[in-house]
């Protein structure tokens, strides 16, 4: 009983994932869940008592992935600059592949304060990263820093979710551009 159940609710993720990525959290209902799944409405109270809670969810299995991706570039990167293009340059790499749309539809809404903070855990590591790599390129203010470049990664992402015209390879070099004009200071 306990592997049928964990299966159903591997199903309720994947079926929350697409729901995410074809349209954002408004996407994300639990009538829809119940139609990806072939379940009940009543069922998926049975795994999940919220949205929200499908939400968190998501972001404790799927954000720690994401996140070992991104480290994993930056730490093959052999200097404090080049690790500021891979923190970048693999963000917004991940925008278009599939397993990630649903950690980018999470990221873009408004989240309640569980969610915000299990992807602020999972965030912790790249942040402390890029927060050494600022130091090293001599930032007085690191975590500031750290926080602004998030921003133009988060402006980035918007820009090439939207497909507003702009090629996503242009949005990428763009950013890595003003990212690393930036934190030359």
């Amino acid at each position: 009983m306990a592997e049928h159940r964990t299966m159903q609710r591997g199903a309720l993720l994947d079926a929350a994932r697409s729901l995410l990525s074809e349209g954002g959290t408004e996407a994300l209902t639990f009538p829809a869940l119940a139609e990806r799944t072939g379940l009940a409405r009543s069922s998926v109270y049975e795994y999940f008592r919220s949205r929200a809670a499908v939400v968190e969810e998501l972001c404790v299995v799927d954000f720690p992935v994401w996140a070992a991706e991104i480290e994993a570039a930056m730490e093959r990167a052999a200097t404090a600059e080049a690790k500021i293009e891979a923190y970048v340059r693999s963000q917004l790499g991940l925008v278009g592949d599939q397993r990630h749309r649903a950690v980018v539809a999470i990221s873009a809404s408004e989240l309640d304060a569980g969610a915000r903070e299990k992807i602020r855990a999972a965030h912790g590591g790249l942040i402390a990263m890029i927060v050494e790599a600022l130091a090293a390129l001599g930032q007085e203010q690191p975590r500031l820093a750290a926080m602004l470049l998030q921003g133009v990664v988060d402006a980035a992402v918007r820009r090439i979710e939207l497909g507003a015209g702009e090629d996503p390879a242009e949005v990428t070099e763009t950013a890595v551009s003003m990212a690393l004009r930036g934190v030359r200071g």
